[in-house]
């Protein structure tokens, strides 16, 4: 947002400064010309005057004299003529019988002022023509032309132009001092209401926004914190009973298994069934307890990487892999399921190894579980564009349309698996851990056969396999 503000304010003073300094620089040279222009025209007419009083009197010796002394002093040229277009005086190497010379003589004995056109610019150069007629009305006894030099005109121009460069840089650079400093005064409160919204929507304690700004904002940042308590007070006290209750329900768990054990010496041939069930319930409560809470620090920990920006964490998605597969291998024997693990070149993904080994342990368990007996299980890492991809296949029984679209979800189990021991919240875990990081997991079916599942992580390092 700061950027963009700054981009509008500074375009905004760029074109300000721009038609502020542009006529501006044009004012300062069409002046410095018209000041050339109006100093040699008063020059020219000065030496016509004293060419017709030697036209005259017949005495030229005035006239030669000022002439000579005025090219001698500004380094301009001067030639003067008769009515017979004869050279009366000819100074700084410039001759009437030159071509350019001729037609500014014509001109004026003809009884025409000629003067330079255009306006000087800084790198102008050269010389300027400017021609006099001697004489007034229809008594015109010859002409005066001046080569005046623009040199010393340009030097001012470029002088002028400077100082209002100069200025206009300055009152740039003014502008954008204060367009910082005005932004900053309304940017930085909403970057500190921004994180702690960031912190309060990952469910972390939020810290008050502090109040500044223009009087809105300050409101609001009131308005928010009375907010942020109100919310954080709730979601502490929801946290505080997530872990009351499952340390309370832990203890009477296990004093209830102790009892549960002490009594099956003493049971009956005919209560054993109903032993077995009664113990199968309690694994599936304490089972229950523990993917709870898992699935509670999942959340909080999804929530942290999403306010922190846990950037710069990496680890080799191939190595865990490889390893989880290896820890899973004796479970897979054991459940008739064949696990294998397809090695490939080292992939990157933007996660730390433990959870990725906790998501590869949910989803091996998942698949060596629900696969059957002479399933096949088989893992791999692989690169997808810009992504970091983990995958599990099996080719068992998969899901239905209609499932895959709960796959996922918080205990939720398919039907046809109940008699499979579980609570549903493993999947939900395993994409909480992922979302943390930005990632996604995906269900799909696979071929001919079975299911596919796939934990795909945005990694920022294209293509990082090596």
């Amino acid at each position: 947002m700061r950027t963009r503000v700054l981009t509008v304010v500074l375009a905004f003073a760029v074109l300000a400064v721009a038609g502020f300094a542009l006529p501006l620089l044009g004012v300062t040279a069409s002046q410095r010309t018209q000041q050339l222009v109006a100093a040699r025209t008063a020059d020219l007419d000065r030496f016509a005057s004293l060419a017709e009083q030697a036209a005259e009197g017949g005495d030229t010796g005035v006239l030669t004299a000022e002439v000579t002394r005025y090219t001698q002093l500004y380094g301009e040229a001067v030639v003067v003529v008769d009515a017979r277009r004869a050279p009366v005086v000819q100074t700084g190497g410039m001759r009437a019988a030159d071509p350019a010379v001729a037609r500014l003589v014509d001109a004026a004995l003809r009884n025409q002022r000629v003067s330079p056109g255009g306006t000087l610019r800084p790198w102008s150069h050269g010389a300027q023509m400017l021609a006099r007629p001697v004489g007034t009305g229809t008594r015109v006894s010859g002409a005066v032309v001046l080569r005046a030099s623009v040199r010393a005109a340009a030097a001012d121009i470029a002088l002028r132009w400077a100082l209002v460069l100069a200025g206009a840089c300055l009152f740039a650079v003014a502008c954008v001092l204060l367009a910082r400093a005005a932004t900053r005064w309304v940017v930085r409160p909403l970057h500190r209401l921004d994180r702690a919204v960031g912190a309060l929507a990952a469910g972390l304690p939020a810290e008050h926004a502090r109040t500044g700004g223009p009087p809105e904002l300050r409101q609001l940042a009131t308005g928010f914190n009375r907010m942020a308590d109100a919310v954080t007070t709730a979601l502490e006290q929801q946290r505080r009973l997530v872990a009351d209750t499952s340390h309370q329900l832990r203890n009477p768990l296990a004093a209830l298994r102790l009892r549960i054990d002490s009594l099956q010496p003493r049971l009956p041939a005919s209560a054993t069934r109903t032993y077995s069930g009664v113990t199968a319930e309690l694994e599936r409560m304490e089972q229950l307890l523990d993917d709870l809470l898992a699935l509670a620090n999942a959340e909080h920990r999804a929530g942290e990487l999403s306010v922190t920006d846990g950037r710069g964490t990496c680890c080799d998605a191939t190595a865990v892999a490889a390893a989880q597969a290896r820890l899973w291998q004796p479970v897979a024997q054991q459940g008739g399921v064949s696990l294998e693990f397809a090695p490939g070149p080292t992939v990157l993904m933007p996660c730390a190894e433990g959870e990725l080994a906790q998501v590869a342990d949910i989803l091996l368990d998942n698949a060596i579980k629900y696969a059957g007996d002479g399933a096949r299980v088989e893992t791999r890492c692989f690169t997808q564009g810009a992504d970091a991809v983990f995958e599990v296949r099996d080719d068992g029984p998969g899901l239905t349309d209609g499932e895959f679209v709960r796959a996922g979800t918080r205990f939720w189990r398919s039907e046809r698996h109940r008699e499979v021991r579980g609570s549903g919240l493993g999947l939900a875990i395993a994409g909480q851990l992922v979302r943390g990081r930005g990632g996604r997991v995906e269900f799909a079916a696979a071929e001919p056969r079975g299911l596919l599942v796939r934990v795909v992580l945005p990694n920022e390092r294209n293509g990082a396999t090596t």
